[in-house]
């Protein structure tokens, strides 16, 4: 199975499909629908599908995209989306704006989670203390309105543990610290407190040993899958925009690095989907 194949070619030549049909239908926790650009929404909706790809979360980042997602879900059957403010837009937040678009949409059937936001000290496009600010802000709500939340974090362990000790308490509903790769510490602090972890390409990525570490370490009953497309294609598919038809490669990964069946291990994993985000169980 060389770079070139096609992907679906590649897939059928892998452990993940039996005979004409995937072992198990995936879903799809993690990708930005709108920032793909070599396919329109409806070719990458419909790409992903006819690789047993069954549900997907679009996720927002800020108030350029709020109303963006929401409509590419309206528009899909399988698509659910957040709301949230990623730390990189942390210094444009205004939480006002975001209360009324909030309670806007809050009973929408098909909103699974509050996100993406947390803390990015690699970048700081936004300055740390907005960003802690912002989070703290989005973690509070969650508390308040019981919902899951998407968490991002970059070279920020020590603020965002101290930030999430703040909050889990008060927080029925977690979520999931999403493409994985911080330190084992902040792993197992997730992990006592029913977070999730979320694996993407950067597991089959050959420098990427302490994510591997991370999946080594994390119980299957706390694993999602995503993509983060159009970020981190997985080998050997990178250098090609990434979408979620890719995500059977993460999978494949991780059934390796866990040394479980493929079928076993995307059971269990869809099942931990639908319990991260139990909204999901509505469309």
């Amino acid at each position: 199975m060389g770079k070139k194949a096609l992907l679906s070619d590649y897939l059928k030549d892998s452990p993940y499909f039996d005979g004409a049909d995937p072992v198990h239908q995936i879903i799809e926790t993690h990708f930005h629908l709108d920032m793909i650009k070599e396919k329109d929404d409806s070719s990458v909706v419909d790409d992903f599908r006819s690789l047993g790809i069954e549900k997907a979360i679009t996720i927002s980042t800020s108030k350029k995209n709020w109303n963006v997602v929401e409509h590419l879900s309206s528009k899909h059957d399988c698509l659910g989306f957040t709301l949230g403010t990623h730390p990189h837009e942390a210094d444009n937040f205004e939480s006002s704006g975001f209360d009324s678009l909030f309670n806007a949409h809050k009973n929408n059937p098909k909103l699974c989670a509050i996100g993406e936001i947390g803390l990015d000290y690699f970048y700081n496009f936004s300055s740390p203390e907005k960003q802690k600010a912002c989070l703290d802000y989005h973690l509070d709500l969650s508390s308040k309105e019981h919902m899951p939340v998407v968490i991002h974090n970059r070279e920020s362990d020590k603020d965002m543990t101290k930030l999430l000790k703040n909050h889990v308490k008060n927080m029925k509903k977690k979520g999931v610290i999403h493409s994985f790769s911080s330190g084992i510490e902040l792993a197992e602090f997730a992990l006592e407190n029913d977070f999730y972890l979320g694996f993407n390409g950067m597991c089959t990525f050959k420098t990427a040993e302490n994510v591997r570490d991370a999946i080594r370490l994390c119980p299957i009953d706390k694993i999602l899958l995503e993509t983060d497309s159009p970020f981190l294609t997985p080998t050997p598919y990178r250098g090609n925009e990434n979408n979620p038809s890719y995500l059977p490669l993460v999978a494949l990964k991780i059934s390796e690095i866990k040394n479980i069946p493929i079928d076993d291990l995307l059971k269990r994993v869809y099942q931990n989907s639908l319990n991260c985000f139990e909204n999901l169980k509505n469309f």
